[in-house]
């Protein structure tokens, strides 16, 4: 008889050790947010460590998650911190998390049947697409060593591009060839090597962390809510919400729980929502579940939810930590600009993924019109207003895709 492992909730000291490390393995991408947006490293630990804590109370300590920084939300924090600043940012992004509540309470009511009928691949898988393409001159002007906007030249090109590419082969390497706990943390590699690479090139400046002190409260920022902001971040909301389904599968595959029914898949959003909304009340960034983690947890095969409590615990220490802030501060651009070559490129073909795994006849006339105008009002820079509401790119795709799946006509076998 195979043996199973304890699932239940057991907060133990010993334990404090294996818990940090879950936030080792999750800290790469949870810092590399804040980082490539102009969000503060040190409040996006604190609002991860807090959010985690929060999901932890409203799904009733049963499900082995941490909460870190969503990629899904790059391009329009980016775009909105451009347009609009960064106070009408975070009142976009705690909206998100007012929308996850609301569908969750919709899940409550209905179920999740209704998600896959009005938002099913075919709008989302394009929708993701668009924000990786979206974000790719981003990348490409950092690993030259440019701002994002390509206006300025920070670092010459020949330097710019020898870090970049080193900081992009060694996180493809370390995500191809890595063993155990490193192929968990591949950014993380990636940035260590770039950052090496920069020390040896002699561009980091340290004086900001000589500067800084030990101990600093987070700069906490408060929101201010503008619609034109929310609309840019609201829609890409849609793709995380079907993604959080497929992780709470995923981590319930992997301890041998049925978490969508216990303690229900509208807690779990439930929990995201409000911690994603306490996120864009404090400064931080909207709250996601780490598919990084959950590799872990399989890894080590402890599956004690108490684990994510240390983890928690341990983020919100380091917040605290001044010159932790600061060091991350010094990390030159054209070592994010080589991580950013992959990352946009992948959420893009984890778009495209979703399309292929669904099975869907793209040459169908209305699969491709769908598809179409998703990524050609996503990419072309077409805006578009009324009622005094403003739509353009990201947010403009998301809206078209969900509209156009309910308006045109289905198959008689879709039904």
């Amino acid at each position: 008889m195979a043996q199973t492992l304890p699932t239940d909730y057991q907060l133990r000291v010993r334990d404090f050790p294996v818990g940090a490390q879950m936030l080792f393995v999750a800290f790469g991408a949870l810092v590399l947010v804040p980082l490539l947006t102009g969000l503060d490293p040190n409040v996006a630990l604190f609002t991860a460590g807090i959010g985690t804590l929060i999901y932890q109370v409203l799904t009733k300590f049963r499900i082995p998650i941490f909460l870190g920084s969503s990629f899904s939300f790059i391009a329009p924090i980016m775009l909105c911190m451009k347009n609009h600043g960064m106070a009408a940012t975070l009142g976009g992004l705690a909206s998100v998390g007012i929308m996850y509540m609301l569908f969750a309470f919709l899940i409550k009511i209905k179920g999740t049947a209704f998600l896959q009928r009005y938002l099913p691949h075919i709008v989302t898988g394009p929708v993701i697409m668009v924000i990786g393409l979206i974000l790719a001159p981003v990348g490409v002007y950092m690993a030259m060593g440019k701002t994002g906007d390509g206006a300025a030249v920070l670092f010459p090109e020949n330097q710019a591009m020898t870090i970049s590419m080193i900081s992009l082969a060694v996180t493809v390497l370390v995500a191809i060839k890595g063993r155990g706990i490193l192929k968990l943390i591949p950014i993380l590699c990636g940035i260590g090597a770039g950052y090496a690479t920069s020390l040896f090139m002699g561009i980091v400046d340290f004086a900001p962390v000589a500067a800084a002190p030990w101990f600093k409260l987070p700069n906490f920022v408060a929101p201010t809510f503008n619609m034109d902001a929310i609309l840019i971040i609201m829609p890409v909301a849609i793709a995380p919400i079907i993604e959080h389904i497929g992780s709470i599968l995923a981590v319930g595959s992997v301890t041998g729980k049925n978490y969508i029914d216990n303690p229900g898949v509208h807690r779990s959003l439930m929990g995201d929502g409000v911690a994603t909304t306490l996120a864009g009340f404090l400064g931080g960034p909207p709250l996601t579940t780490y598919a990084e983690v959950t590799g872990a947890v399989s890894l080590i095969k402890i599956y004690n939810p108490a684990l994510m409590t240390w983890a928690a615990v341990t983020a919100v220490g380091l917040a605290f930590i001044g010159k932790l802030g600061a060091l991350l501060q010094t990390i030159p651009s054209p070592v994010m600009g080589g991580i950013m070559l992959l990352l946009f490129g992948a959420i893009m073909v984890v778009g495209l993924n979703s399309l292929v795994q669904d099975g869907q006849d793209l040459m169908k006339p209305r699969n491709m019109v769908i598809v179409a105008l998703i990524v050609v009002l996503g990419m072309g820079k077409m805006s578009f207003s009324f009622w005094g509401v403003h739509l353009e790119g990201i947010g403009l795709a998301g809206v078209a895709g969900v509209l156009l799946n309910a308006i045109l006509p289905r198959d008689r076998a879709e039904g």
